[in-house]
């Protein structure tokens, strides 16, 4: 492991489910839930939640680039989320929800523009993505109520699961 630590913001619906999973892959160091993409400095759950903000309920992770990639983080990303529902994933509906992939830079970018056509074209997803791809504005970290819910209650809501057969390679996820 190294000293270096790189950032990833996601959106794919309810974050508790999000951060739940994908803070269990090899090589995340730290992640934590807020909102990202809005129009309001400093949003609440309760103005997020109206989907009237424009952010998306996010998780920010942090990771060793040693140990796992981001096209790797990426990868778990399109296998625990519905990459082809627009503002929804479950039972949660709304812009609030959407699939987004916030890049930090030119290299993010690239990577996530390969990692969608490679779902696409794999034919193994239900549909086209509709995963935004955008230039990440700031992350604004939700409320200490929301940070590690589903590690507080582990019979709490989410939407998220993996799916052993959203897979761009052999090794599945698990």
């Amino acid at each position: 492991m190294t000293d270096t630590t790189e950032k990833a913001i996601l959106a794919g619906g309810c974050f508790w489910g999000m951060q739940d999973l994908l803070r269990k892959v090899p090589g995340v160091r730290d992640t934590r839930v807020g909102y990202t993409g809005g129009t309001v400095d400093n949003p609440t759950y309760d103005q997020v939640k109206t989907g009237r903000t424009g952010h998306a309920e996010s998780i920010e992770i942090a990771y060793d680039p040693s140990v796992v990639s981001y096209e790797k983080i990426l990868e778990w990303f399109f296998q625990i989320h519905d990459p082809t529902t627009k503002d929804r994933q479950g039972n949660d509906r709304g812009s609030q929800y959407r699939s987004a992939i916030f890049y930090t830079d030119e290299a993010q970018k690239k990577i996530a523009e390969d990692v969608i056509d490679a779902v696409e074209s794999s034919g193994k997803w239900p549909g086209p993505v509709v995963t935004e791809l955008v230039p990440a504005p700031m992350f604004w970290q939700a409320e200490d109520f929301h940070q590690d819910y589903l590690e507080r209650y582990p019979n709490g809501y989410t939407c998220h699961y993996v799916r052993p057969d959203w897979t761009l390679d052999s090794a599945k996820a698990s």
